[in-house]
């Protein structure tokens, strides 16, 4: 599958009032934008086609759901940063803290499709630059490898900010078509239809269980 076309106008990055409502609304929000990583000078961008909404202290699925801790804080901090977190052991995954003033909450990158920087990203999986997309970035896992995301280089960053390594940006692309499933993988509020991706990208196919 090729990367969705990109729009000539100058990405624009997403300031913190994007971010400053309900996690659901930013989720849906977030499919078509930039994902940019700025890696030892390079940048790597990919756009966004798959996420998933968790809604904090309502939400049992969500890592915001007992409350602050010291691995969660930035869930409860202002939208717009990221939080990175380990699961299985083996994988790291990125989130965007976005909720409404005085609440918490975020939004699960689940999958991006490569745009700039595609051997680099191939590399860091281990995987041939001729590798179909879907196997470089599909899957929250393989995004974070693609993109050296690890909870050490990128946790609590700003995405609102141009300083910033990781950022999200809107060059106008915006999907024509948005599926909305239940989330997957979870054993708790899975049923809830809080996933969101773009239908072309869904068409492709790929294993609902791996990161």
């Amino acid at each position: 599958m090729s990367p969705p076309p990109q729009n000539p106008q100058t990405p624009k990055l997403l300031p913190s009032t994007f971010y400053s409502r309900s996690p659901e609304i930013v989720a849906r929000a977030l499919l078509g934008k930039l994902l940019i990583r700025d890696l030892h000078g390079e940048r790597l961008t990919g756009r966004i086609t798959e996420v998933e909404a968790y809604l904090g202290l309502t939400d049992p699925a969500s890592h915001a759901y007992r409350g602050l801790t010291p691995n969660n804080f930035p869930l409860f901090g202002p939208p717009g940063r990221t939080h990175v977190y380990f699961i299985y052991g083996m994988y790291y995954c990125l989130n965007a803290s976005a909720h409404l003033p005085g609440a918490a909450g975020g939004v699960l990158i689940r999958a991006i499709a490569p745009i700039d920087g595609i051997e680099t990203m191939a590399l860091l999986r281990r995987a041939s630059p001729t590798a179909k997309l879907k196997l470089l970035t599909g899957g929250p896992g393989r995004l974070c490898q693609a993109l050296d995301i690890t909870r050490k280089n990128s946790n609590d960053l700003d995405l609102t900010s141009h300083d910033s390594p990781i950022q999200i940006a809107d060059d106008g692309h915006t999907p024509t078509d948005i599926q909305t499933t239940p989330r997957i993988g979870l054993s708790k509020a899975a049923d809830l239809p809080l996933r969101f991706l773009i239908s072309e990208v869904a068409k492709v196919g790929r294993s609902k269980s791996h990161p």
